[in-house]
């Protein structure tokens, strides 16, 4: 099965590093002309100029904090206003872990505009072009926890189910126009987040970081991390045309840990 994205252009959010970048690698490969997004600028113009040399698409870059909210809506409606959009992932790094009942309403706050708020300031500013193009992909990067709470990952847990029933939402109001609202299920990938889980794991149990890390991949089937690029090819497959009539789903890419269908 051949993806072609040619002609498309895609907005891949947290694209600095990690999951966002390996996907914002895949699509330009299969095709899409690739707008970076992070608030790292010098990360995003290092990634621009190698994504430049993998593919020849015309690819670029926007630089905001997902937190200013205001300064978001006002980056992103400039750039589709002048690269009208087809593709976007909604990605960026999870809250602290901790309990749910000891963590700050300032934590609850953050991840709830770093996430939902932002989610939506992006979807609002892409959605009519896409409309105007009768095809639209919007896939949210969010968390196995949406099936099946994680422990010790309160806020994450809270506001990865709000966004999850937003995009369910969202999948049943658009899908009349060509668009399609997808989530991808990341389960323990290798990225520098998991390297934060991996040390407070270590920390709490009083155990050694291989050890942890032994310990959280003795739960997974596949007994093994994922690796970025793999979460890549299910959000490169949701993006394309050959997912057309998949929408509204949450797709994880676990390596069969979730206990729950």
């Amino acid at each position: 099965m051949q993806i072609d994205l040619t002609g498309k252009t895609a907005y891949v959010g947290g694209s600095t590093q990690g999951i966002g970048w390996a996907t914002a690698q895949e699509l330009a490969k299969a095709g899409a002309n690739v707008v970076l997004m992070g608030r790292n600028q010098a990360q995003l113009e290092k990634n621009l100029a190698h994504l430049q040399t993998i593919s020849s698409g015309n690819h670029d870059l926007l630089c905001a904090d997902l937190l200013d909210t205001q300064a978001l809506e006002n980056a992103i409606t400039q750039k589709v206003a002048e690269r009208p959009a087809h593709i976007l992932v909604n990605n960026a790094g999870g809250p602290p872990p901790g309990p749910a009942h000891k963590a700050p309403l300032s934590e609850y706050e953050t991840a709830f505009r770093m996430h939902l708020l932002a989610n939506q300031v992006l979807a609002q500013a892409v959605i009519p072009s896409m409309k105007e193009a009768g095809y639209g992909r919007i896939v949210n990067v969010i968390s196995t926890s949406v099936k099946q709470p994680l422990p010790n990952l309160g806020v994450s847990n809270t506001i990865r189910g709000a966004v999850g029933n937003w995009a369910k939402t969202l999948a049943n109001e658009l899908g009349e126009f060509g668009i399609t609202v997808n989530n991808v299920l990341p389960g323990a990938t290798a990225t520098g987040r998991l390297d934060g889980i991996i040390k407070n794991k270590s920390e709490k149990m009083g155990i050694s970081l291989d050890a942890a890390a032994q310990a959280m991949t003795n739960q997974v089937p596949a007994k093994r991390f994922a690796q970025p690029e793999e979460l890549a090819y299910a959000i490169c497959f949701l993006a394309s045309d050959k997912a057309s009539y998949i929408n509204g789903i949450n797709v994880p890419v676990d390596g069969g840990r979730t206990g729950s269908l």
